[in-house]
């Protein structure tokens, strides 16, 4: 039996993943701020919405509102898909009191509204953006791979595809996108430098099961009514984008020493 793919929603991605993300992957987006990762989950959801997909946002660092008013930016009318109840889109920012909204950064509570959510919207294929899951554990670094796994575990139940972003700067001691890579089916990953004064964002795919993906980087941009677009290749190595060895070594020291104090 063929493998399903999903639409990413940009095409030139999709043909970089050999035609979409696997139904049912946890894929991990990854890097910088700035540097894409929330575009790329709003095309994901825009396509999903448009090809009927079951569709749910979970937004922790802007607020709901912030999300649709991006969205409108680049043609995708989020309002409306949650009007025809074809999209919930889940505040974890603002505390707001309404049912879609979490009032704290718990990660099973996280799940229990998901599911929540999934129920709401009815049964059939799902697609779900976690923006950030990272967010869940800042205080407490240590535990986050075990709580990916925990997300992956119970939600891999549901039929969703997922992607989880996380956040990282390669000039702090920890990085926060640690633990969805350990337990991640695909890391998209972006990054961002100064060039000539200017600033180039780029995106490379360094796993996705099952996918004879590409294995360039690629310069992308943000464009206004568009939203990401994939340019061009470029001749830089993985580890031009990769964190600093040293970088990686102290985080890899740091989190071994926090999970040993974990009880």
């Amino acid at each position: 039996m063929p493998l399903e793919r999903l639409s990413t929603g940009v095409s030139e991605l999709d043909r970089m993943l050999a035609g979409g993300i696997p139904r049912g992957f946890f894929v991990a987006v990854t890097g910088e701020p700035g540097t894409g990762k929330t575009i790329l989950c709003i095309h994901f959801i825009a396509q999903g919405v448009k090809e009927g997909d079951r569709c749910i946002y979970v937004t922790t660092e802007e607020s709901r509102d912030s999300i649709i008013t991006q969205a409108s930016q680049f043609g995708f009318d989020f309002s409306k898909a949650m009007e025809e109840k074809k999209l919930i889109l889940v505040d974890a920012l603002m505390g707001l009191e309404d049912p879609w909204s979490l009032r704290s950064l718990d990660v099973e509570e996280l799940v229990n509204k998901v599911i929540e959510a999934k129920k709401a919207l009815g049964y059939g294929r799902a697609r779900l953006v976690v923006d950030s899951l990272s967010a869940f554990w800042l205080d407490k670094p240590a535990m986050a791979r075990r709580y990916s796994y925990f997300v992956k575990k119970v939600l891999s139940k549901w039929d969703f595809t997922v992607l989880a972003t996380s956040q990282y700067a390669i000039t702090t001691s920890e990085a926060f996108g640690w633990g969805v890579e350990h337990i991640a089916d695909g890391i998209i990953r972006f990054r961002r430098f100064v060039r000539g004064g200017v600033l180039k964002r780029y995106l490379l795919i360094e796993k996705m099961r099952q996918t004879p993906h590409s294995l360039h980087m690629h310069e992308i941009a943000i464009l206004p009514g568009r939203g990401l677009v994939i340019l061009r290749p470029v001749e830089m190595r993985k580890e031009d984008i990769a964190l600093p060895r040293q970088v990686f070594e102290k985080v890899r020291r740091a989190t071994e020493q926090k999970e040993v104090e974990v009880p």
